[in-house]
């Protein structure tokens, strides 16, 4: 057996009843160059590296490979596609999670990936590292939802280990709680006969053997732990009688098992919400692919789980080993006033190819249970809908740091969701009595008149015109509360953080601020707000509560009768640079206006230019009094009177010229990063199921979705328990609207599935076909009249020369 080792500092090979003995002399002399080159260029790491080690490991059959090292980049294709290339070689891969935790949305790659094992870090009082990097993975962000990582957690903090020289040292960290778990994996390999372990042992099966034998820890939940601490003995008993099958994981979802669940646990499902995804792992310890036999299907276990409506989407094709099934849960309307528990199974049947020397496909049938608590449809007031579509993460482009203070960590790549870096504040709003939703598709896609509240906090992509339109009636006629966090963004100082990247051997350069004020801008102009591109620091207090302003911008314009409150602070922009020497010079600060405060027809308006506040990532001082604050008034109109107060009134408008606003950068093409420049408006499988497919509410045809290629037909009116969806290899593709495109041309493209607005969808059903089936007619009776005149010339001229 060949196990390699790959630390951040060192590669260690060892070598057990191998049979391949003449071959130690040339691996040796591998590990040594590779020492050599790690150490001399003070241990910088290329992808090729990698891939080159990773290659003489598939060459030589290695059986299991430890990699102590990893990083956030999980688009770095090459590497990804041969980490598949490795566990697809039957080479179990243990990786580290990583060693930014306590922070969520942490993991590292190659750990985050399903057919690897993810370990994470423990001390000997079984209590989760402060330095374990934690879940979920954000590669599903925004549109989905993230898998629980790490697998398995392992001892990691102060182990002795050996010193370069000579002698011991306590070693701490994820890349040593990976080795011990490798290690685990080499004894769990030992049982084995030898001339079995290929065909029962395999990345998947070893992984259902760790996860299922884990002892489950009390207090952290399922994104810190993952299956638990490793146990050696039980996954040893599960391995000794195992048969190859596929499974689950996690095979539990409890919403009556908390901590564990969180953040199922904390919020219990009810009608007319957006879905709840629920994203599991399957394991297919039967062969390298797998296919899904037949849809998955919902097994209520009483009367009452017929009122859970899920929808499937999951892997058509499962390679390397593992895939993805994803619920989507809602609750039907007639359920809007159970309380209760619903409990079931949802089943799905896996097939793989007959293995060497068999006749028949493999085949396992999996099982998830579920337990969901369920309570009445709760009030408008108490309703905040979360905006994930408008967010962009670390990769695939630069997008950097909200806090410019933060000089260790310029990405912003721990996936700027309510369950990850701002799980802090989540949980502040569930204990405060809020519902939280989570809207991962356009503006269009969610019924303004069942929230309170739509909360905007660090947002850095665009907005599609019928957005910003719906969102003005939204708030104005509808009495839409919205709440907008914003961000520092300055042009020049962009500019002046870009990097040379060794790796891919380019420059980079941030693709927009800390959030896309030109954007937001365009949001808020029809309630006549504008943010401005200076970067400000500083600390202030209101009402005895105090905060720190860190890297956020200012309010340059906003309408009379609003509220504004101003404070004292520097601006770090490249702009504001004149400004602050003078005011070392002995000048007094001038007041910037940050927080605004508006009642804009039937709704509310609060505008704040700093979210560090909120993000649990690099927070100074939170402030989550201010939100509530600001809650209270979006959602039921309550006015704080020390917000409201008469001095913060504005009786004149604050106005800033256009051309002084921020603008767009013009030398970024915005279409690689953004979900909404270049593309389609559509509501995506986060949506209520309703508006899958469409553009969404008021914009799509009633009775049936008109859905966009590559999307399975939702009926509305079938009224069952379940429907079901797959990933496909060829992804739908759509045709780009021009703002130029005449109404014939729009016409036009409905033959070949463009969508269109509301008028022409409707009368898509019969217009259209009435108007090609009536021109088809007339084209057809023209031709045959010109026919029919050309043979009565053809007639009378042979006749005229017969009679000559």
């Amino acid at each position: 057996m060949i196990i390699l080792d790959m630390g951040p500092l060192w590669l260690v090979l060892l070598l057990v009843r191998t049979q391949n003995v003449l071959a130690l002399h040339q691996i040796l002399k591998f590990m040594l160059s590779v020492f050599l080159l790690m150490h001399s260029l003070l241990q910088v790491s290329y992808t090729s590296w990698f891939l080159d080690a990773f290659n003489y490991a598939i060459a030589i059959n290695m059986d299991v490979l430890n990699l102590s090292i990893g990083g956030p980049d999980y688009l770095d294709l090459p590497f990804v596609e041969k980490v598949w290339e490795i566990t697809a070689n039957n080479i179990i891969m243990v990786s580290a999670i990583g060693n930014d935790g306590p922070l969520y949305g942490t993991l590292n790659n190659p750990a985050d990936q399903s057919d690897v094992i993810g370990v994470g870090g423990i001390d000997y009082s079984d209590h989760i590292a402060s330095f374990s990097s934690r879940g979920m993975s954000t590669w599903e962000i925004p549109h989905g939802y993230g898998r629980v990582k790490p697998d398995v957690v392992a001892y990691g903090r102060e182990i002795m280990g050996s010193k370069i020289s000579t002698g011991c040292k306590q070693l701490s960290g994820t890349s040593v709680a990976s080795p011990v778990v490798a290690g685990v994996v080499c004894l769990l390999v030992s049982i084995i006969p030898e001339n079995r372990r290929k065909e029962i042992l395999n990345p998947a099966s070893m992984k259902q053997a760790l996860v299922e034998g884990a002892a489950k820890l009390v207090g952290p939940n399922m994104y810190e732990q993952g299956a638990g601490r490793v146990d050696l003995l039980e996954s040893f008993e599960i391995l000794k009688s195992y048969q190859p099958r596929a499974s689950i994981f996690p095979s539990i979802l409890d919403y009556t098992n908390c901590p564990y669940t969180w953040p199922f646990c904390r919020q219990a499902l009810y009608s007319g919400a957006m879905p709840v995804i629920f994203n599991a792992t399957i394991l297919n310890g039967m062969g390298v692919i797998g296919y899904v036999q037949s849809p998955p299907t919902w097994h209520p276990s009483t009367e009452e789980g017929n009122l859970l409506r899920i929808h499937f989407t999951y892997s058509e094709v499962i390679w390397p080993w593992t895939g993805y099934l994803a619920l989507h849960m809602q609750i039907k309307e007639e359920g809007a006033h159970f309380s209760g528990v619903i409990e079931g199974n949802v089943t799905v049947r896996i097939f793989s190819p007959p293995a060497q020397g068999e006749k028949t496909a493999r085949t396992s049938t999996c099982v998830l249970q579920l337990k969901l608590n369920v309570i009445p449809t709760p009030p408008r007031s108490k309703r905040i809908l979360w905006d994930q579509f408008h967010s962009i993460k670390y990769p695939p482009g630069y997008i950097p740091r909200d806090s410019l203070d933060v000089r260790n960590d310029i990405l912003d790549w721990h996936g700027d969701h309510l369950h990850t870096n701002f799980h802090i504040m989540f949980n502040m709003l569930r204990d405060a009595g809020y519902y939280v939703e989570t809207l991962g598709s356009p503006f269009t896609c969610f019924d303004a008149s069942h929230y309170g509240t739509l909360l905007l906090v660090d947002l850095e992509d665009e907005y599609f015109q019928e957005e910003i339109e719906k969102l003005r009636d939204d708030v104005i006629n509808t009495g839409l509360g919205l709440a907008v966090f914003a961000e520092w963004y300055n042009v020049d100082t962009m500019v002046k953080m870009r990097f040379f990247d060794d790796n891919t051997r380019s420059w980079w350069t941030p693709v927009t601020g800390g959030a896309n004020i030109p954007a937001l801008n365009d949001l808020l102009e029809p309630f006549g707000i504008a943010f401005g591109d200076k970067i400000l620091n500083g600390d202030f207090s209101i009402d005895g509560e105090h905060s720190r302003y860190a890297s956020g911008t200012d309010i340059v314009r906003f309408p009379r009768d609003g509220y504004i409150h101003s404070f004292p602070f520097l601006d770090s922009s490249e702009s504001g640079a004149t400004q602050n020497v003078l005011l070392n010079s002995g000048m007094n600060k001038a007041d910037s206006p940050i927080l605004g405060l508006l009642d804009a027809g039937e709704g509310h308006i609060a505008v704040y230019g700093d979210s560090n506040c909120l993000d649990s990532s690099h927070m100074v001082t939170n402030c989550y009094w201010l939100l509530r604050k600001i809650l209270d008034f979006t959602g039921s109109n309550i006015k704080d009177p020390v917000l409201f107060s008469e001095s913060a009134k504005q009786d004149v408008p604050l106005y800033e010229d256009d051309n002084r606003l921020p603008s767009r950068r013009t030398d970024v093409n915005y279409t690689l990063y953004s979900a909404v420049t270049g593309k389609d408006l559509i509501c995506r499988s986060d949506s209520r199921f309703e508006v899958w497919g469409t553009k969404g509410y008021n914009l799509h045809v009633r009775g049936r979705n008109k859905i966009m290629p590559g999307h399975h037909v939702i009926d509305l009116g079938r009224g069952l328990n379940s429907t079901f969806g797959s990933s496909r290899s060829r992804r739908p593709k759509f045709t780009k609207k021009r703002k130029g495109d005449s109404l014939g041309n729009r016409y036009f493209s409905l033959l070949y599935r463009d969508e269109l607005d509301v008028p022409e969808l409707v009368a898509s059903h019969w217009v259209v076909p009435a108007i090609v089936a009536v021109t088809g007619f007339v084209l057809i009776l023209s031709i045959w009249r010109i026919h029919h005149k050309r043979r009565r010339r053809r007639r009378s001229a042979s006749g005229r020369l017969a009679n000559i």
